[in-house]
């Protein structure tokens, strides 16, 4: 398999750059209130991208902006624009661009959605740093060590879940600030989603029509269906059901077997959790209730 290459980022100079996540009700304003602050703070907006959700009456907006000194003046300008926050009950974070977040991977046997994320860090197209790969099995130990990345193999099964949950915990909290679920095929507990509210991505298969269980290929190809995709969310208590970040589909025929829907299918799942991912690390996504605004 060949790495599916994302735009190469460009880190010319990151240190004095962050960027700012807005959503609040929508109301007349709050452009000219986030733009005359920045402005006043001496900050040089670089790109800017917002999106109103009519039916909603959401307002949605990412702003990267550049400001000198940042490292020291960051906590201070937070402060200072929490008055003009609650002016328009906003949710907001403000991330600076320079502090790459660190990943924790999870796998278990499947190594394609793994590899894609190794090789686009390899490449520096993507704008993090994996700090570690768990797995409940030993087999790729070799291959992410070769990157020079820490591996962790904690077994699971039904009787040992909560004990290998408890080591995984000590692992990743306070260590990471993003769990992926690179094909991890455990089901994660409410108690650890508590530790990382849409901050866990995972990527699973996603069939027009859905097809739940096992062999979910064997079942589409029985079917004949004409679509087959993946999806990375984030995820939340309802198995498979947290809000969307990624989707794509590839048509297909009756002239693919089994297996070339498996082949089909783990390319769509590299490319989607990699697109994912990414955008997550560049603090693109916000999440309002169980849906996502995505500034891609």
């Amino acid at each position: 398999m060949t790495p599916t290459v994302l735009p190469k980022i460009q880190r010319d100079d990151q240190r004095n750059r962050a960027r700012m996540l807005v959503s609040c009700p929508d109301q007349p304003g709050i452009v000219a209130a986030v733009s005359r602050f920045l402005y006043e703070y001496g900050a040089n907006i670089v790109q800017s991208d917002q999106y109103t959700n009519h039916d909603g009456g959401m307002f949605y907006i990412r702003i990267e902006f550049d400001l000198e000194d940042l490292d020291n003046r960051c906590d201070q300008l937070m402060a200072d624009f929490s008055p003009i926050a609650d002016s328009f009950q906003m949710k907001w974070s403000v991330n600076r661009a320079s502090r790459k977040k660190r990943l924790a991977i999870f796998v278990s046997k499947e190594d394609h959605a793994l590899l894609e994320l190794l090789w686009q860090w390899q490449a520096g197209h993507l704008d993090a740093d994996i700090a570690m790969v768990v797995s409940n099995h030993n087999d790729m130990r070799s291959l992410v060590e070769s990157f020079g990345i820490p591996y962790h193999h904690i077994p699971v099964t039904a009787d040992t879940k909560p004990e290998a949950e408890r080591k995984q915990l000590e692992l990743v909290v306070n260590q990471v600030d993003v769990v992926v679920l690179a094909r991890y095929m455990q089901i994660i507990s409410p108690k650890f989603i508590e530790y990382f509210p849409n901050r866990i991505i995972n990527i699973h298969h996603s069939f027009l029509p859905a097809f739940v269980g096992g062999k979910p290929y064997a079942q589409a190809h029985n079917r004949g269906v004409k679509i087959i995709g993946a999806t990375a969310h984030y995820v939340t208590e309802e198995l498979d059901g947290g809000p969307i970040i990624e989707q794509d589909v590839q048509r297909v025929s009756h002239r693919d077997n089994v297996d070339d829907l498996k082949r089909i299918g783990r390319h769509i799942e590299r490319i989607v959790l990699a697109r994912a991912v990414s955008w997550h690390a560049e603090d693109r996504v916000i999440v309002h209730g169980n849906k996502t605004v995505v500034f891609n």
